[in-house]
């Protein structure tokens, strides 16, 4: 008696690829990059008020800081006669002059009972990286009053 046998299905010898361990596998490296990375929060937004269009006719109650960046990288604070050279080294983000600078000017606004304005000269040429670094300091010291001028007065 011959036995007779059935050809099988060669449709059902296919492997199959299971895409569930890999839909796996993809959330557990973007669960891993996602908690190992850090914020680095070295510039952020600054609470800054922006200036008005239009110039107000009311006179500030105390005399607003003057700093100018200039296209080396240089940082002064003043006009005129009474500048005064604060931080030459472009590399040095932290501006530790300025930083002095900005305390005693800070403390002086505080002890008259009036809010600290800065205006800022930026020389067409100047690194903005350099300007971040001005704006960091004033941030650090909490001084939201800040205008961007191109005139500065010769005093």
């Amino acid at each position: 008696m011959a036995r007779h046998r059935r050809a099988e299905n060669l449709e059902e010898d296919k492997p199959q690829l299971s895409i569930s361990p890999l839909i796996d596998v993809c959330f557990l490296l973007l669960i891993y990059f996602l908690v190992t990375t850090t914020i680095k929060l070295k510039e952020q937004d600054t609470p800054m008020q922006l200036p008005s269009a239009a110039p107000t006719e009311e006179q500030p109650e105390i005399q607003p800081m003057f700093i100018t960046v200039d296209a080396n990288g240089y940082i002064y604070a003043g006009t005129g006669a009474a500048q005064e050279v604060l931080d030459t080294d472009p590399s040095q983000r932290k501006c530790p002059l300025l930083a002095q600078r900005v305390d005693l000017y800070k403390t002086a606004a505080n002890a008259g009972n009036s809010e600290p304005l800065v205006q800022l000269y930026v020389e067409p040429n100047a690194r903005h990286q350099r300007v971040v670094d001005v704006l960091n300091v004033l941030s650090r010291y909490k001084i939201d009053k800040v205008t961007f001028t191109d005139l500065m007065d010769e005093a």
